[in-house]
């Protein structure tokens, strides 16, 4: 599955998306407030408080959970994505989110901000 343009188009210009990922039992868990940017047709995240943030080994563990954004709302996939992305994932944080400052930036930019990037794959319905 892929994102369609409409839904990129939606999602895209947010700061924030909310993300969920599923418990054992199938049910979801409440969503964690988070950035995430685009690069080309994927969708990323990264945990800003590092690898072993409970919500990002939550989503690891898990494999599969929700995004809320914008007006959308959709069922994912968390992947582990090519190492070969890490640049250019690092080069979209830092434009989209540059304007609130290096130091804060540095949070989803460092090398173990890299570490702990997810791309999200939407499933489908």
């Amino acid at each position: 599955m892929t994102w369609t343009d409409d839904e990129l188009t939606t999602m895209t210009p947010a700061d924030e998306l909310g993300i969920a990922s599923l418990r054992p039992d199938g049910s979801m868990r409440p969503y964690v407030t988070i950035w995430f940017v685009r690069v080309g047709g994927d969708l990323y995240v990264r945990s800003a408080y590092g690898y072993d943030n409970p919500w990002f080994q939550r989503a690891l563990t898990a494999g599969e959970g929700r995004i809320r954004v914008a007006a959308l709302e959709r069922d994912v996939t968390f992947e582990v994505p090519a190492s070969d992305v890490a640049g250019a994932v690092t080069e979209a944080f830092e434009t989209k989110y540059g304007r609130y400052g290096k130091g804060i930036v540095k949070t989803v930019v460092s090398a173990e901000a890299v570490r702990s990037t997810l791309r999200l794959v939407p499933r489908s319905a």
